[in-house]
């Protein structure tokens, strides 16, 4: 397995995409934008855990045929925290859009740089 970008196209979109969801992150005021940065962190991460699960040339880890070689198979620990972190993060962003509509529905607005105004004109 080579270290070149070329053979290592995966990882490197994981971190392309890992970086444009961690600016989008810092840099946006709106909430909204916030929460698809962080929407796109989380598939970056996802991505990335996949490409280093995946080997070329094996198969998922279902003993088929009578092969029981592990040399044929590919390690299920990747897949499986993909899977779990999928529905952590689909919760995490129903929470966020929740509370997301609970602010705009006081301050009527999504940007954060007000909301943090306000809430500091409020004394709270």
């Amino acid at each position: 397995m080579g270290g070149n970008l070329l053979s290592n196209y995966g990882e490197a979109i994981a971190m392309i995409l890992f970086g444009i969801g961690f600016s989008n992150l810092l840099l946006q005021k709106n909430l909204i934008k916030k929460i698809i940065g962080l929407n796109i962190m989380d598939t970056a991460v996802y991505l990335f855990l996949a490409e280093k699960g995946f080997i070329m040339g094996r198969k998922a880890p279902i003993v088929v045929d009578g092969i029981q070689a592990v040399e044929n198979y590919i390690n299920p620990v990747p897949s499986g925290l993909v899977l779990t972190g999928i529905v952590v993060s689909v919760s995490v962003t129903a929470l966020m859009l929740s509370l997301t509509i609970r602010l705009y529905r006081r301050y009527h607005t999504l940007d954060l740089d007000e909301i943090s105004a306000r809430l500091k004109k409020e004394g709270l």
